[in-house]
């Protein structure tokens, strides 16, 4: 019985540990280089205040990033699509 335990355990532990990195995974693959792609080929300079933006986009600060991007001259189009491939990555 006791090696029955100890496999499930391990399983149990392991599944956990997978899930976890599941999780995670989103915030891993944030993709701040397609958003100032986006700004950038709406015309406007990719600065430090784009890419700040770009990263409130990825922590899902959507209303933030785009009146961030449109305050630099982005276009309210082009900012709401580059915020929301900040907020979720292809």
């Amino acid at each position: 019985m006791h090696t029955a335990a100890r496999i499930t355990s391990v399983l149990t532990g392991l599944t956990l540990t997978l899930g976890g990195v599941a999780l995670a995974a989103p915030a891993a693959h944030a993709d701040i280089p397609a958003c100032t792609n986006m700004v950038k080929q709406a015309g406007v300079e990719v600065s430090d205040a784009v890419r700040l933006a770009c990263t409130q986009g990825v922590h899902g600060d959507l209303r933030a990033c785009v009146s961030n991007l449109t305050q630099v001259g982005t276009p309210g189009g082009a900012a709401n699509g580059a915020c929301r491939l900040a907020a979720n990555p292809p």
